[in-house]
């Protein structure tokens, strides 16, 4: 950060995911509400004490801006104000250099944030300049990983950001399959949500990965066995998957050529 004391943080857009990282930030006292400053295109229900209006305040410069508006609004933010400060960027597709040529003079790093941020279980991916102190800022929204490829982390974002999406179309078709077997609705789903996160959290916590954790769970000619036999049939769940991502990656190549037009 460019100055000591509390953090300074300016943000452009405070959508669904830059309004869950700014709650967690203030949540853990990462960030104080007072020191948060939100240009948005109308006012927004924000954490309270959080200013918000339509252009940059008339102050001195905060520590770090970050831009958290669509990707394709990007030619709609007005110059930067004058300064020594970072800026961080959550758009999908846009890399470092088109972010540098449209908002030259400040350190840029990439991050790729998930919504599990809002609770401190998110990951956070991250590319470019380090910043002092983004780790730091970074911390209480989850795992935080560097990936020094620019290619890599685009790729990479389509697992940790898009994969919630995934993993609740399981939760979804698990209630669905329990329901088949004769549980009400509300209740198949209540039992697929909790197993998937306890199983979620026992895999964060094995000496072993998740591959080995199903075969313990599995005993031979059990009815676990029986159903990962259908699951491991010709890999068609890792080939359904693979095509799943590949499909994002694909979208997440073309955000990038338009974000650079």
């Amino acid at each position: 950060m460019s100055t000591p004391g509390p953090l300074r943080l300016w943000l452009v857009g405070c959508g669904n995911m830059a309004g869950a990282m700014l709650r967690r930030w203030i949540e853990s006292g990462a960030v104080a509400a007072e020191n948060v400053f939100v240009v948005n295109r109308h006012d927004r229900e924000l954490p309270a004490g959080v200013r918000q209006g339509r252009a940059f305040p008339d102050e001195p410069p905060p520590d770090l801006i970050q831009l958290g508006m669509k990707p394709q609004q990007i030619d709609e933010i007005p110059p930067l104000p004058a300064g020594e400060y970072g800026v961080i960027s959550i758009l999908a597709g846009a890399d470092v250099a088109t972010l540098e040529g449209r908002f030259p003079g400040h350190p840029m790093v990439r991050a790729m944030p998930n919504l599990p941020v809002a609770l401190g279980k998110g990951v956070v991916a991250l590319h470019g300049a380090r910043i002092p102190g983004i780790d730091d800022l970074m911390a209480p929204l989850g795992l935080v990983e560097w990936i020094d490829d620019e290619g890599l982390f685009d790729r990479g974002t389509v697992l940790s950001g898009c994969g919630p999406a995934f993993v609740y179309r399981f939760i979804d078709a698990l209630a669905e399959a329990g329901t088949a077997l004769g549980f009400p609705a509300e209740q198949a789903q209540r039992l697929a949500i909790a197993t998937v996160e306890g199983a979620g959290l026992l895999a964060a916590e094995a000496d072993a990965p998740p591959s080995v954790l199903a075969d313990r769970v599995a005993s031979p000619g059990g009815s676990t066995r029986q159903g990962l036999n259908v699951l491991d049939h010709d890999d068609a769940l890792k080939a359904l998957l693979g095509e799943t991502l590949a499909a994002s990656a694909r979208r997440t190549a073309e955000m990038a050529a338009e974000a650079r037009k």
